[in-house]
């Protein structure tokens, strides 16, 4: 066996333990932890009220805008 084989051979080896590793780590039943369960249904609805919150400020800055143009047009038309 030469030396190229013995290194392919290796890389092999290690990609394959790494795809296993990954299979099985993120593979686990999440039902069996339930204080993990509930903290992960208490952050989703923190992350559901935040985006909301994203949602009310992204339409008080719109409308900041459109406001600040419409004020802006009837000084014009004065």
């Amino acid at each position: 066996m030469n030396s190229y084989e013995m290194v392919a051979i290796i890389v092999a080896v290690v990609m394959i333990a790494t795809v296993l590793k990954a299979r099985y780590r993120y593979n686990r039943p999440s039902d069996s932890d339930p204080v993990e369960t509930a903290e992960s249904l208490r952050l989703r609805e923190e992350v559901k009220a935040l985006k909301e919150r994203i949602h009310v400020l992204e339409r008080i800055a719109t409308d900041k805008e459109n406001s600040l143009a419409r004020e802006i047009d009837d000084l014009r038309d004065r």
